[in-house]
């Protein structure tokens, strides 16, 4: 319970404050993006250990266009869509982009807990995602 609790607050925390993303569209994605602007600090994103590790796949974060706003490319990075205050056509704002406001649920913490319930290893804490800035 304490741990998915943490994963909540990890993930939380995560998108709240509108951060920017460094995911390009792009036919390879970069070994790793820092997710910038949580109020928490930056997640640093390793897409290599992702994939290797949890098996993850492209979809399973970047997902299809929608109809009112067609992307660009493939796995474009979210905030070309999703911004800090949902702006029509878009109803779903960056932070609401990853998990819901108290963490409980959302693409990360939905993937975390399923990790750490199938015996990986995976954050549950914010801080095990969020860094604060330097400088």
């Amino acid at each position: 319970m304490r741990r998915m609790m943490f994963v909540m607050m990890v993930a939380a925390a995560f998108v709240w404050g509108g951060a920017s993303v460094l995911v390009l569209a792009q036919a390879k994605a970069p070994d790793t993006v820092v997710l910038k602007g949580a109020p928490m600090g930056g997640v640093k994103l390793d897409h290599a250990k992702h994939a290797k590790e949890y098996g993850a796949k492209c979809a399973d974060c970047h997902h299809a266009s929608k109809p009112e706003k067609a992307m660009k490319g493939d796995n474009q990075k979210c905030s070309e869509c999703h911004t800090k205050v949902a702006a029509a056509p878009m109803k779903t704002k960056y932070q609401a982009a990853f998990h819901d406001p108290m963490a409980k649920k959302g693409t990360c913490v939905d993937c975390h807990a399923k990790a750490i319930t199938a015996g990986k290893k995976a954050p549950a804490k914010c801080a095990e995602c969020h860094k604060k800035e330097n400088g």
